[in-house]
């Protein structure tokens, strides 16, 4: 009777561990295939967008994002370049992820005992805002990894800059360039100055909190450092 009972546990583990090695693959392939579509279709929202829409339709159910895909030729290169200077400065040569990077952040925050950095890169960002919610748990670590892989495998890193700079949250449900640009700036994405863009890309890691506190030092400070590098910043 024991060896029954423990042959019926063994059988439901592998059973049940089947099963969620299924639903891991099942949800893995929806991911695939969303990315496999986007290489040629325009994302029309993202888990990011769904979760504040949702914040923000909580406290009024007419709530909505400011939010307008353009085409890549028609955000400001000067948007680009800051871009690459502040979040991502090797995106033209890595194939997803900065191992440096990673590396630094980490001394960083041990050094600090919290964490102070992030050493995401631009594909790890995209990956994270497209499928993912916005609470650090390992598991969403290891799936944003394996998003990242996929998104570089599937697109050439022009679209991927392109999805990223059209989907990335800049404010208190503001979603991509077009919105900030117009939101912070009253101009299109696409006549944003050195100064502006250098602002703009200063605000990604918190853009919430700037988009309230505006005149913070600290931002003005990184937005200052940013514009110094943008000469340097490669682009696709």
């Amino acid at each position: 009777m024991a060896a029954g009972k423990k042959r019926s546990f063994g059988w439901w583990l592998g059973r049940i561990t089947l099963g969620l090695i299924g639903l891991f693959l099942l949800w893995n392939l929806w991911i695939f295939l969303h990315v496999l579509a986007w290489r040629w279709v325009n994302p029309s929202d993202t888990a990011f967008m769904d979760e504040q829409q949702a914040r923000l339709q909580a406290e009024d159910p007419n709530a909505t994002l400011r939010h307008q895909w353009v085409p890549y030729a028609q955000i400001s290169p000067n948007l680009k370049r800051a871009l690459v200077a502040s979040e991502d400065a090797k995106f033209l040569d890595h194939d997803g992820f900065d191992w440096e990077g990673i590396q630094n952040a980490w001394e960083k925050n041990l050094k600090k005992g919290h964490i102070v950095a992030g050493g995401s890169t631009i594909s790890q960002q995209l990956a994270k805002n497209l499928f993912l919610s916005s609470k650090r748990t390992p598991w969403r670590k290891g799936e944003e990894a394996i998003i990242t892989v996929m998104l570089e495998a599937v697109m050439d890193k022009q679209r991927i800059f392109e999805i990223y700079l059209n989907v990335i949250e800049w404010g208190d449900g503001v979603f991509g360039a077009e919105a900030a640009a117009k939101h912070y700036y009253q101009v299109p994405a696409s006549k944003l100055s050195s100064a502006q863009a250098a602002k703009l890309a200063a605000m990604v890691p918190n853009p919430r909190y700037f988009d309230e506190h505006r005149s913070d030092r600290k931002l003005l400070r990184k937005a200052a450092i940013i514009q110094r590098r943008m000469p340097y910043a490669e682009a696709p």
